[in-house]
């Protein structure tokens, strides 16, 4: 929102005429300061002159005429201009040799197209006053005389302020907003544009208006009669609509965008010739289409909100109008013949929801919907509709139709009761007596005060039609800190108590990640947010938990609506990201939170902000808050151990993916048991189910082909994932104990079928080594004729040790025989010869 320092001025006394002033007192009271667009600057003479004679030089490739303007009351100069908006007659603002304009652009007299060009004929951007280059800048008639100096008729000393208007504060969106603001924090004077304007009574209607659709809860329409379509606005408000970003157009339109700016109700001007009937707001039907003002033919959607006459819809509600109702604008030809014609002004008030919606299905962002869909004041309808007409009248030479349709009603306020001092509370600050009635009267509340049943001082708001977001105590507490100033609240740090520091879980995490980190992992943190199509490509079946998410009301992405179930979707777009920038061998990991959504909602409370919650209320916020796990995950592609000098690499496998779960377990102090698994996305044969005890905590291998493809993944991709919450935590870890005798280190090799998991052996082993059996190490696998069919030879290096004395051979071999035995008996596994 860009505001010039003299429109302010009409509402309040005393603006500062330092722009970074009131640029400073904007952001005391919460509004972000874009920039402060300073006078432009601008030197030598600046005049007014008047076009005598044009003439079109022929033969050239673009346009070019050779003028004679009256730049004194006794002299004429030539100029060179390349515009065509301007005709004979026209007051233009001329730029005489010897003056510069902004940007240093030096005008001087210069010979071009077989003429001497004494100065340039200037448009709006060229004098910093505006940014439509398109045109010369046309004064209306009687603005100035030739040879008047054009600085102060331009307002070329006047800043402009430009406001960033978060979503919030939809009311700043005119200068009745911003005037109101500066006013509370200067603590000075405020005037309402809106209390100025008279709205008399008026018998009837001025035009018959249906709404048959809740996002209208009211309509004002209001005619103007016998409007001058070709007169122009006057130089004042044609100024004010350049300085606020806006280029003039017609009378007709520049009211209602003035009014706009003015009042923040957005106004549609209608040919009341050519509406057909009367009015009804209503949802668009299937099939139906309108074509806008931009002359864009556009299918509507059903959830679109239309205003309709006999001949269908004619305004896309709150967005645009439609172009068969458009105003002649100047030099077109208007019906009937009399120069003249009927204006129906729409003044309306709109569901924001229902606008936004549109805005963005159509890709049609305008100044009237920016507004509409952060709420417009529903008490300025007839005002604002007012307001135009008296314009219209004044500067178009027209006459106000008598009645007026005021269609619906503006919902009444709700009142907000809050104790006295909870702003002090909530700030830890001891505000002046009467401070907190003071800054909740200058936004516009009526107050009462009284007194509670503990006896203590209540206040009572009847928030103002325009803020429709103070609807609870702690938005009334807002209020008061913001204008008192933020800057006052002090900025105290709650101390920390000593001796704590990290939980078991906390240090658990950081060792996790920084194990993996040192083994050459890189951790990235992906996009907690997930597509349901990623279920698709990673092959999980439909009945998949995974696939069950919590989706998000205002995603961040459309395309990720849901919070993800499992790192793995994030990590592989990341894998796939780098590959794609040219990182061939990618390792990377994560450790984050995934959300499970219960199998039944359950539902959520919600408990006031006067009080904290009880302890029912908390628990029932728990209980219906989705699981929300830590897990640890890692996706390997390319080697794993770079080719060089020393040879050739090796790629990357799933036994990569199973040591790297290892590594994070034995981090976490705890072993897994690694066995044979079949779950989507990974490979079913190269697929392990990590275990603690025999709860599965996690799976890793190699991802399946299909996926791989369909993901757009290197060939054999890797990865794990463990459900870092389900390991057992370990707090106090005992130190090891380390034997100071020799181990006996034993090879065994055993025959056993096919299918026989290697895990399943080795853990036979272990039980049946004893406690003497210090580790178990598969080092060989064969199969062949030698060991028959359908099944396979799996050697293991047995390492025997005792703490208290050296082992003899008999002792070790005695430990090894108990171990085979218990994996032939578990197994049919036989020693192999």
């Amino acid at each position: 929102m860009r505001i010039p320092l003299s429109w302010l001025a009409d509402d309040l006394d005393d603006v500062p005429a330092d722009a970074d002033a009131v640029g400073e007192a904007f952001v005391r009271v919460g509004l972000e300061l874009e920039d402060v667009h300073r006078a432009p600057e601008i030197t030598g003479p600046l005049v007014v002159g008047r076009v005598l004679e044009i003439e079109e030089l022929t033969g050239l490739k673009k346009p070019i005429r050779w003028c004679q303007v009256q730049v004194a009351p006794d002299q004429v100069s030539g100029i060179i201009c390349g515009a065509s908006n301007f005709a004979v007659g026209d007051l233009v603002v001329v730029a005489l040799p010897g003056s510069v304009l902004p940007g240093g652009f030096a005008i001087s007299a210069r010979k071009t197209y077989g003429h001497v060009s004494n100065g340039m004929i200037s448009s709006a951007k060229e004098l910093g006053i505006g940014h439509d280059h398109a045109g010369i800048l046309v004064l209306p008639e009687d603005t100035a005389q030739p040879g008047d100096e054009a600085r102060p008729l331009l307002g070329l000393d006047d800043a402009v302020i430009e406001l960033n208007v978060t979503p919030d504060r939809g009311y700043c969106f005119s200068v009745r907003g911003l005037a109101r603001e500066l006013a509370a924090s200067l603590d000075a004077d405020y005037a309402d544009p809106a209390a100025r304007v008279e709205v008399p009574a008026a018998d009837g209607d001025a035009w018959p208006v249906e709404l048959a659709d809740a996002a209208c809860p009211r309509f004002v329409a209001r005619r103007v009669d016998g409007v001058d379509p070709a007169a122009p606005a006057p130089w004042w408000m044609q100024r004010r609509l350049l300085a606020a970003g806006m280029r003039p157009i017609s009378l007709i339109v520049d009211v209602t965008n003035y009014v706009m700016l003015e009042l923040g109700q957005p106004l549609h001007a209608y040919d009341a010739a050519r509406v057909t009937g009367g009015i009804v707001v209503r949802r668009a039907r299937a099939g139906e289409k309108l074509t806008t003002l931009d002359d864009v033919e556009r299918t509507l959607d059903p959830d679109d909100l239309l205003i309709t006459d006999d001949s269908g819809p004619i305004g896309l509600a709150g967005v645009m109008g439609g172009a068969t109702t458009e105003i002649a604008g100047p030099g077109d030809t208007v019906p009937g013949g009399s120069g003249r014609i009927d204006v129906l002004i729409e003044a309306a008030h709109f569901d924001p929801a229902v606008i936004a919606r549109a805005a963005r299905r159509h890709k049609l962002p305008s100044e009237a919907s920016r507004r509409f869909e952060r709420i417009v004041d529903p008490q300025l309808p007839p005002i604002a509709a007012e307001r135009a007409a008296q314009l219209l009248v004044e500067h178009g030479g027209g006459t106000i139709a008598a009645g007026r349709t005021d269609a619906g009603a503006a919902p009444a306020p709700a009142t907000v009761r809050m104790p006295l001092e909870l702003p002090d509370r909530v700030a830890g600050v001891t505000y002046p007596p009467g401070a907190t009635v003071r800054r909740l009267t200058q936004v516009g509340c009526a107050v009462e005060l009284v007194t509670g049943e503990d006896g203590r001082g209540q206040v009572v708001a009847t928030p103002p039609s325009w803020r429709p977001d103070l609807a609870q105590p702690a938005d009334l507490v807002e209020e008061v800190l913001r204008l008192e100033g933020l800057d006052v609240i002090p900025s105290v740090l709650p101390a920390a108590p000593a001796g704590t520091g990290l939980t078991a879980a906390q240090q658990r995490k950081r060792a996790v990640s920084r194990a993996l980190a040192e083994a050459g992992y890189v951790e990235v943190l992906p996009f907690p947010f997930v597509d349901p199509a990623a279920w698709d490509a990673l092959g999980l079946p439909e009945d998949d938990v995974r696939r069950r998410t919590v989706p998000v009301l205002n995603p961040l992405d459309a395309e990720r609506p849901a919070l993800t179930t499992t790192l793995l979707p994030g990590l592989l777009d990341a894998l796939v990201r780098n590959r794609a920038r040219g990182f061939g061998d990618v390792e990377l990991y994560s450790v984050g939170q995934v959300v499970l959504p219960h199998a039944q909602p359950v539902p959520m409370p919600d408990p006031g902000v006067a009080d904290r919650p009880s302890d029912a209320e908390y628990a029932q916020i728990r209980a219906a808050l989705p699981a929300q796990p830590v897990h640890v995950a890692a996706v390997l592609a390319g080697d794993r151990e770079p080719s060089g000098w020393w040879g050739e690499g090796r790629a990357a496998g799933w036994a990569d993916a199973i040591q790297a779960a290892r590594l994070v377990a034995a981090a976490a102090g705890v072993e897994l048991r690694v066995t044979a698994a079949a779950l989507a996305p990974w490979h079913p044969g190269r697929c392990a189910a990590l275990r603690v005890g025999d709860w599965i905590v996690g799976h890793a291998g190699e991802l399946h082909p299909k996926a791989v493809e369909a993901l757009g993944l290197p060939p054999r991709t890797c990865a794990f994932e463990l459900d870092l919450d389900a390991l057992p935590l370990v707090e106090n870890r005992p130190a090891p104990q380390i034997s100071a005798y020799p181990p006996v280190a034993v090879d065994v090799a055993l025959v056993a079928e096919a299918g026989v998991p290697a895990a399943d052996l080795a853990d036979a082993l272990q039980d049946g080594g004893g406690d003497l059996l210090e580790d178990v190490r598969l080092f060989d696998v064969y199969s062949g004729e030698q060991v028959g069919e359908g099944k396979r030879s799996l050697a293991f290096s047995l390492r025997f040790r005792a703490p208290d004395r050296t082992l003899t051979s008999e002792e070790a071999n005695a430990a090894r025989d108990a171990a085979v035995s218990v994996a032939t008996e578990r197994h049919a596994a036989v020693l192999r010869g």
